[in-house]
């Protein structure tokens, strides 16, 4: 049975098989990806030396203690960031029906980052910092709603204005946070605000978040795929509008605020991959959710890697890198969009 493909998607009808193919392609670029970034760097580790390590054999060698230590947290936490975010773009560009929408551009992963900024100013522990990026990402999505609740039933584009400007005070806050912040914590808080996956453990609360996220959304892809249509026709087809609304802020929320507190703040991912996959997908949600989650996981992995490498010992920004090699991605995609 052929999958229905988006208004004005190009390309052969989709079906499950053709689907399954482009995410074993997608798998394979991840894993790629990830092995590459648990090899390459300031000491080469080949696969032999983590692999034995991880499996309990020769653990107490340089390059292995290198990779459990450094690279594999790093990489882990690279792709549920990457994976979280892209989702979360994803339901917010069929929630407003808008290709643009996206956590950043719509304020909500500012949000998420004022809170966190705050707690890391006061102190706090590491699950404070999480709890106040999700009630931040929340209060965004709140704001969103309230100011544009007519834009929700419209084309999206009152609401994407309104992000772009909550987004902008959220960017001012930010900055007065960091201006009032202590001079010893000020470049640590400004390196995590430009993106930076370095010197944690291991991504705990991000990897389980990541199912969390699918397992929540994709038993409602079906229905989103009929949101797309509209609100009228999908209440006449039974399905809960409201209901499945609040879902998709929820998860979008969560998905938003777990990969600021991973990650800090990175763009382009939740804006860039949705739409380049849709041209393979077309607008099925069932198919291009878990796309969206390899893509975007490989992607920042990817980034990562050329971000600690390209002008090694230095690392780079990981949030500048992706926006490097976003906009000119968006911009190729835009040529490439139907008039």
């Amino acid at each position: 049975m052929n999958a229905r493909r988006g208004r004005g998607e190009m390309g052969p009808p989709m079906t499950w098989s053709r689907a399954c193919r482009i995410w074993a392609a997608l798998a394979a670029v991840a894993v790629g990806t990830q092995v590459a970034a648990l090899c390459l760097g300031s000491v080469y580790a080949p696969p032999s030396a983590w692999l034995g390590a991880l499996f309990g054999a020769g653990a107490d060698s340089p390059a292995a203690r290198i990779v459990l230590s450094l690279r594999l947290p790093r990489v882990a936490a690279g792709f549920a960031t990457g994976a979280l975010l892209s989702v979360a773009g994803a339901l917010l560009q069929v929630l407003l029906r808008n290709p643009l929408a996206d956590p950043y551009m719509l304020g909500v992963s500012g949000g998420a980052a004022v809170f966190a900024l705050a707690a890391l100013a006061l102190a706090m522990p590491p699950a404070l910092v999480s709890l106040g990026a999700f009630a931040g990402a929340l209060v965004s999505i709140v704001l969103l709603v309230a100011v544009s609740r007519r834009a929700l039933t419209a084309d999206g584009t009152g609401l994407l204005l309104t992000g772009v400007v909550l987004a902008t005070g959220w960017g001012a806050l930010l900055t007065l946070l960091l201006s009032l912040a202590d001079a010893l914590r000020l470049r640590s808080m400004l390196f995590w605000l430009a993106g930076d996956l370095g010197g944690q453990a291991m991504p705990t609360f991000a990897l389980l978040a990541l199912p969390l996220v699918l397992v929540a959304i994709l038993p409602s892809a079906g229905a989103l795929n009929v949101l797309t249509a509209g609100d009228d026709q999908a209440r006449a087809l039974g399905v809960p509008v409201r209901r499945l609304r609040l879902r998709v802020f929820l998860v979008a929320s969560l998905a938003t605020a777990v990969a600021v507190t991973t990650a800090g703040t990175i763009g382009f991912v939740g804006l860039v991959v949705p739409h380049l996959l849709r041209h393979a997908f077309g607008n099925d949600q069932r198919m291009l959710l878990p796309a969206a989650a390899l893509g975007g996981g490989a992607l920042v992995v990817a980034a990562d890697l050329l971000a600690r490498t390209a002008v090694a010992p230095l690392q780079l920004p990981l949030g500048a890198v992706t926006a490097v090699l976003g906009v000119p991605m968006f911009l190729w995609l835009l040529q490439r969009a139907p008039r």
